[in-house]
């Protein structure tokens, strides 16, 4: 199996930090059920729920459903462009709004009984500030729950073709370069704890998929569009050339179709209480 091994930074050392938006064809196929599954699990109907970083609303959606008409939600996201997207697809449900926020602003005071965050600390260089932000927002003994990735730890089997893994490695080295932890995953218990939440439970919620599967060329195909997504912004950093983004892309591609056996994107899924 393929896993990135020891990152090589192309970029000068004082690059600036780029700003990213999210893929709004990868975050509208996610669903509650089978992409935050841990939080499916936990909701209750009646239940007030804050998503940050919701972006196109699919789960967020899913959330409003599990808690129901008693229930209320709201997603909080950066990017207008998604909300638009997320108030346009889901007007029909009436117990759900999203606002335009960021993790790290956030101004609910005491107000839901759960908030979440799905694969969004991953884009935020300061995660703690985050958490201690969604805390606030969270009711006495409400929870926190936060699903996110390892990047540095994601593997192919078998390996994956040259230029897929040299657009890999520069893709670690933007994120690294830009204060977003490749390993968010595991640092998500100590953060929780540091911010003072208890009972923190940390579960792994590996995305593994096999050729065969019904989902297996959408799941697998997901890095085909990321590197669409950010290939650019890599190669403005200097990171990798425009070349090799399309050649990175174009193998990937053929690869996924001809011999990708077994894809595994590690996550973890972290809960706590506040106090």
């Amino acid at each position: 199996m393929y896993r990135p091994g020891s990152l090589l930074l192309y970029c000068e050392r004082n690059m600036p930090t780029q700003p990213h938006r999210s893929d709004p064809r990868i975050l509208g196929r996610r669903t509650l059920e089978r992409d935050h599954r841990c939080l499916a699990e936990l909701l209750r109907p009646g239940n007030t729920v804050l998503d940050v970083g919701c972006g196109t609303g699919a789960i967020t959606a899913g959330i409003a459903k599990a808690v129901g008409a008693s229930g209320r939600v709201v997603g909080v996201d950066r990017d207008e462009a998604l909300l638009e997207l997320a108030r346009t697809e889901h007007a029909d449900l009436a117990n759900l709004r999203f606002e335009r926020g960021d993790a790290t602003t956030l101004t609910f005071l005491a107000e839901f009984d759960v908030v979440t965050a799905a694969r969004t600390l991953q884009w935020i260089a300061e995660p703690a500030r985050a958490i201690a932000k969604m805390k606030q927002a969270a009711k006495p003994a409400g929870a926190l729950v936060v699903l996110d990735y390892n990047h540095a730890s994601n593997g192919w089997e078998p390996d994956p073709p040259y230029e897929f893994k040299l657009f890999y490695n520069a893709f670690l080295a933007w994120r690294q370069k830009n204060g977003w932890d490749n390993e968010m995953a595991d640092h998500l218990a100590d953060l929780f704890r540091g911010a003072g939440l208890v009972d923190v439970n940390s579960q792994v919620q590996d995305e593994v998929v096999e050729r065969g599967e019904p989902e297996f060329a959408e799941r697998a195909g997901l890095w085909a569009e990321v590197i669409e997504n950010v290939g650019e912004q890599l190669a403005t950093a200097g990171l990798c050339t425009e070349r090799q983004v399309a050649e990175a892309r174009a193998s990937y591609t053929r690869w996924v179709k001809t011999e990708l056996v077994r894809q595994t994107l590690i996550m973890r899924a972290v809960t706590g209480i506040v106090p």
